[in-house]
Order: structure tokens, then C-alpha cells, then sequence
């Protein structure tokens, strides 16, 4: 076991050492590229930083405001019909908009049902199997600067929900 823990802790430093080794074998300028690099990755971070402090704000006012307890509560008849447990629908909902929003629910979940429970196996199947899917969209088509996400957003949300719909069957079945 010492061995594995020595080659997971020098992992990255050798890769860094191979990557300088080889950028000097080929005779590139290793820390003028590493700069360029971190100059560019610096631009990226300013183009996104709006979005991403947009979908933040959407988050805090979607989680503090009460709207999502509604929503659970509007759409509960059909979620009942579909044997979906209530419990696990906050984070449905929250999942494709924040991940730390959805950690933050699953977590709650896993405390207040425990981790072996159908609930908390649902909901770490749903965490495991789902993307936050608006924050990547908002991200990815934000950095390239692609305006018309609609059918990139349909599907994501579609195979979002296929996720979330095949961890309760799976686990309705397996529990």
C-alpha cells in the first residue's frame, strides 16, 4: 500500500518533470509557453466570470427564496404517479443548475436518510449519473461564444432526466 500512495504522490511532479523534459528535448521555450498558457487561461476565466456569476446569483435566489419547495409541491401528483420519492426531487431540480447547490442537497439527504437507505442510493446515483448541466452550457458555449444552445440544452436536459428516471427504477427494482 506504501507504494501506491509514493507513485500516487509523485504522479504529477513526474509528469511536470516529462513535460519540461520534453519541451527542452524538442527546443521549445518552456516557461515563455507556460506563461502564454497562463496568460490565455487568465483571458478565459475574465470572458466567463459574468456567466458564472450570473448562474451563482440564480442559485442563491432559486435555493433561498422558497421556489423550489413550490415546485416539489406543484409537481408532486405527478411524481407520486411515477413512484419518484418526494425526498430526492430538490435535488432533481438543482442538479442540472449547480453542482455545489446539488451537493449541498445530496448531502443533506444522505444525512437525514443515511447513505445505505433507497433514498441515499437514489441520490448518489442521480449525482454520479446527471451533469449540472446549465452551468456547463453556460460555460463551454460562454468561452466559445455560441449564441443558439436550444437543441444542445434539450438534449442535455433530456439525458438528464433519463438519469435521474433510471436511478429510481434501478433502485425501486434493486431495493
Amino acid at each position: 500500500m506504501n507504494v501506491i500512495n509514493y507513485i500516487s504522490s509523485a504522479a504529477v511532479p513526474i509528469i511536470i518533470l516529462l513535460i519540461i523534459t520534453y519541451g527542452l528535448l524538442e527546443k521549445n521555450k518552456v516557461f515563455d509557453s507556460f506563461t502564454q498558457g497562463a496568460k490565455e487561461g487568465i483571458e478565459v476565466v475574465l470572458g466567463i466570470f459574468p456567466t458564472l456569476i450570473g448562474v451563482f446569483i440564480a442559485v442563491g435566489a432559486l435555493r433561498s427564496s422558497g421556489i423550489l419547495d413550490l415546485i416539489v409541491n406543484m409537481i408532486s401528483p405527478i411524481t407520486n404517479i411515477l413512484k419518484i420519492p418526494s425526498e430526492i426531487m430538490p435535488l432533481a431540480l438543482v442538479r442540472p443548475i449547480s453542482g455545489s447547490a446539488s451537493t449541498a442537497v445530496a448531502t443533506d439527504i444522505m444525512t437525514k436518510f443515511g447513505v445505505d437507505s433507497t433514498i441515499g442510493l437514489i441520490a448518489s446515483t442521480i449525482m454520479g449519473s446527471t451533469e449540472t448541466t446549465f452551468y456547463t452550457i453556460a460555460i463551454y458555449t460562454a468561452c466559445v461564444g455560441v449564441k443558439k444552445i436550444r437543441f444542445v440544452l434539450a438534449a442535455a436536459l433530456i439525458a438528464d432526466f433519463i438519469g435521474m428516471l433510471f436511478s429510481v427504477i434501478i433502485w425501486g427494482f434493486l431495493s
